[in-house]
């Protein structure tokens, strides 16, 4: 059964026996409905088919750049649920997100990096699936050298999402940036040391601002 269904015929039956017990305006069970569930009961569409409609929104050819930003955004906002970012894989849409990375508009580019971010953000099960799905060079990669700035930001929040509390990540990432951004031998760095790869971001945001000077030596020559 449906767990929204499983738990909306729950609450239906502790609520039917508080009626049988305490008249009318009376006390009644405190249960109550989980989002899933009140959606159920209204007819709504659970969190599911709408992280499946935006994705097909966003990959829509007959579909405006704001409309797919909007739904994007709306993405974003869903997988803030660790429910729904674990959801992602079994939906498949694991793969169309990571796709979207390479899109030549940056608006894509960005928020597809930012939604990653936010779905792996102290999430060990959804930064398992971004190692498996090899995302994470690409984002290593767009942290270093996007042409867009909010790219590069989006794209760093990223990495430092994937990688921390996870050594297969973190060593990954570690091989792909060069060495002035890392800082130091990249053994020394750990997975749980969150001041060492705050270091890393930061040189990364760095590098990132020297892009946008005219003239600036990038140093990585």
């Amino acid at each position: 059964m449906d767990p929204g269904m499983n738990q909306l015929l729950k609450w239906g039956i502790e609520n039917s026996n508080a009626s049988s017990v305490h008249p009318p305006g009376g006390p009644t069970s405190a249960s109550g409905l989980n989002a899933e569930a009140l959606a159920t009961l209204l007819g709504s569409p659970s969190d599911a088919e709408l992280m499946v409609d935006c994705m097909k929104t966003i990959n829509s050819a007959s579909t405006t750049l704001d409309d797919k930003l909007i739904a994007f955004d709306n993405l974003e906002q869903l997988v803030e649920m660790i429910d729904n970012a674990n959801n992602l894989k079994a939906l498949g849409l694991w793969t169309p997100l990571v796709q979207l990375l390479k899109n030549e508009e940056p608006g894509l580019r960005r928020m597809a990096a930012w939604c990653i971010g936010t779905a792996v953000q102290n999430n060990p099960t959804a930064q398992e699936v971004l190692l498996t799905m090899e995302a994470i060079p690409t984002l290593a990669n767009l942290a270093l050298s996007d042409p867009a700035s909010r790219v590069r930001q989006k794209a760093i929040y990223a990495l430092s999402s994937g990688i921390r509390n996870h050594p297969l990540a973190l060593n990954v990432a570690l091989q792909t940036l060069p060495e002035q951004i890392v800082g130091r031998p990249a053994a020394d760095i750990d997975a749980g040391d969150m001041a060492a790869i705050d270091q890393v971001m930061t040189n990364l945001r760095e590098r990132s601002k020297l892009m946008d000077t005219p003239g600036a030596n990038l140093g990585l020559d």
